[in-house]
This record gives structure tokens, C-alpha cells and sequence, in this order.
């Protein structure tokens, strides 16, 4: 009886740790495209101009999220991150989230695995941004 105590105890410190670890990133990430490259020539005369909207910070526990969102007109054209956390995960799916956004257009996109924090923080920012440039 002795001997379990410690071993348990040294049992649930090890979980606790293993739990609280977070990888860093692989040599072998996914690079995605940039999310769009600025115009060659300035807009046509019946072309939208873009509007810069910020979204709202959004803190969990790994950090800040808040984005920044161009529109040209009612489309989505790039989303810059203003913060991020430094973590593996987040700099792993921040330019998945922004990917994801510009296929969709909207904030309804699914958050990205082994970030699921970072995403719901990227998704409610965006959202704001979206609902602040509709004002």
C-alpha cells in the first residue's frame, strides 16, 4: 500500500504533463497560397473600392485572436491577422482559417483540428468584422 501511493501520484503528475504539452510545428507544414496579391492597376471606374473592417479581439487561454477583414464590396478579398498567439497550433491554422474564409465568404467554416481554441476565436472576430462593415 505504501509503494502505490507515490506510484499513483507520480502516475497522475505525468498525465498532467503529458496533458498541458503542446507540439511545435513540423518541418514539414502545409504552405497555402497567400490569400490574395494586391491589384496591378487601380479598380475600373465601376468597381466597389475596398473597406478595411477589424474585427474583435477574442481571447482563450493560448492567447488573442483578432483579424482584420478587406471587403470589395460584399466580397471577402483578404483577412489579416492583427493577433495571434504564438503557438504551434495557431500559426498552423491561421492560413487555413483565412483559406477557408475566402472559399466561403462568410463565418460559417469548420474550425481546424489540434486548434480548436484559435478557430472559434478566428470565427467569432471574423463574424464581428462581417457585422460591422453590414453596419
Amino acid at each position: 500500500m505504501r509503494k502505490a501511493i507515490p506510484a499513483i501520484l507520480l502516475t497522475a503528475a505525468g498525465f498532467a504533463f503529458v496533458w498541458q504539452y503542446e507540439p511545435s510545428l513540423s518541418a514539414e507544414s502545409v504552405a497555402l497560397p497567400p490569400a490574395s496579391t494586391a491589384p496591378s492597376s487601380p479598380p475600373a471606374s465601376g468597381t466597389a473600392p475596398a473597406r478595411t473592417v477589424d474585427g474583435s479581439a477574442e481571447r482563450n487561454r493560448h492567447g488573442v485572436v483578432q483579424v482584420q477583414v478587406v471587403f470589395t464590396g460584399d466580397e471577402i478579398t483578404d483577412v489579416k491577422f492583427l493577433q495571434l498567439p504564438n503557438s504551434g497550433p495557431s500559426r498552423t491554422a491561421g492560413p487555413r482559417l483565412v483559406h477557408e474564409t475566402l472559399l466561403a465568404q462568410n463565418a460559417d467554416i469548420d474550425t481546424v483540428s489540434g486548434a480548436t481554441m484559435t478557430s472559434q476565436s478566428y470565427i467569432s472576430s471574423l463574424q464581428a468584422a462581417i457585422d460591422a462593415k453590414g453596419a
